[in-house]
């Protein structure tokens, strides 16, 4: 399972980078199956840490999508909109979803050996 060294994760398997870009782990991707639709917040709009801001869709389910940290969304992926798949393909890279300019640090993010431990125990 690929988990870069330099992002941060939460319990319900979200990412944020140093730029403030989140996306979905791997393995949410790979529990997920082909993503089909992600639905995208507005760009300015306000979220509060564990909020939930929009949906990914896939051929097996729905899922809700959680901000990481506190912070006003400064950019989408709208290339989700006609390819929705990169989120498969390369979850942390072109398959980013939202980019946050974050009012503060959570420390209730988890480093990538403290998120490992989480997903090996389920």
């Amino acid at each position: 399972m690929n988990l870069p060294e330099n992002l941060r994760y939460t319990t319900d398997h979200e990412w944020i980078d140093e730029d403030g870009r989140v996306g979905i782990t791997e393995y949410a991707q790979d529990a997920l199956g082909d993503v089909v639709f992600v639905e995208l917040p507005q760009v300015g709009r306000a979220l509060k840490a564990g909020e939930a801001f929009g949906v990914v869709e896939s051929v097996k389910s729905v899922s809700d999508l959680y901000s990481p940290v506190t912070g006003i969304v400064v950019a989408v992926n709208t290339e989700l909109s006609s390819q929705p798949e990169l989120v498969n393909l390369d979850p942390y890279r072109a398959g980013w979803i939202i980019k946050l300019n974050p009012a503060m640090d959570s420390a209730d993010l988890l480093l990538a050996d403290a998120y490992r431990s989480q997903i090996e125990g389920a």
